[in-house]
């Protein structure tokens, strides 16, 4: 259990630095964006809530298949992932009744996931392809209706957009397959491989996802700076000429 503590006291400091990180880019983005860059950094501030009650070996218990459970992760991922999927609808102003279907989809997934986990077979198996087929549910929704809103947006926001749409998505297929290759599928990958794994992959996607928001909305308004200034500058030019 050692490894299982170092790699969660690792995640416990990583979502910790990254939550500062991102709550001083929320000072760099321009007042509208802030509460976009809230959104962010709330994600991985409860993670380290979680993390750091797992290092303390709070949380876990084993069930009677033999499979150990986290209990603060799944907690962390119920509260966190909706999150995302609702900033990401959010950016090309998608209606509350899509947002919330994202959301709840979201949490099924998470919610099967974490009963499969407490299960033996067959029922596992069962709650695992629920959960696989919600969070199918989420990709379709981000991909055909929320990305047919997207044309009414900017270019520069529909790029953001489908950058985060992509980010989530890659990254979250890799917990499906987690469980299916730990104890609370095949077997075949040991615990504190899954917990290096889990804890790396957690800090990437939920402190890098703040982190491209912040960069591509300061660029965004450094853009908007420059063409303002540019077309401020125009009648200068035109009369210089003359």
């Amino acid at each position: 259990m050692l490894g299982l503590t170092t790699w969660f006291a690792v995640g416990t400091l990583g979502m910790v630095v990254g939550t500062l990180v991102l709550a001083y880019g929320a000072v760099l983005v321009p007042t509208e964006r802030r509460r976009f860059i809230a959104l962010a950094a709330s994600v991985p501030g409860i993670a380290a809530v979680a993390y750091g009650l797992m290092s303390v070996g709070i949380g876990g218990f084993t069930t009677a298949s033999g499979s150990t459970v986290f209990v603060p992760r799944y907690v962390d991922w119920l509260l966190t992932t909706p999150i995302h999927v609702a900033f990401i609808a959010l950016l090309v102003g998608a209606s509350t009744g899509l947002i919330a279907r994202l959301a709840t989809l979201q949490a099924l997934t998470i919610v099967f996931g974490f009963v499969g986990a407490t299960l033996s077979a067959p029922l596992n198996w069962a709650l695992y392809l629920a959960g696989s087929a919600c969070f199918a549910g989420v990709i379709y929704l981000l991909y055909a209706e929320a990305d047919a809103l997207a044309t009414d947006q900017s270019d520069e926001v529909v790029a953001l957009f489908r950058k985060l749409r992509a980010f989530v998505v890659i990254l979250w297929l890799v917990y499906p397959v987690i469980w299916l290759l730990g104890s609370t599928g095949l077997g075949i990958m040991d615990l504190e491989t899954g917990a290096l794994v889990v804890t790396y992959i957690d800090v990437v996607s939920k402190v890098g996802f703040g982190l491209i928001a912040i960069n591509d909305f300061v660029s965004m308004a450094h853009a908007s700076d420059d063409t303002a200034a540019s077309e401020t500058d125009l009648p200068d030019a035109a009369r210089t000429a003359d």
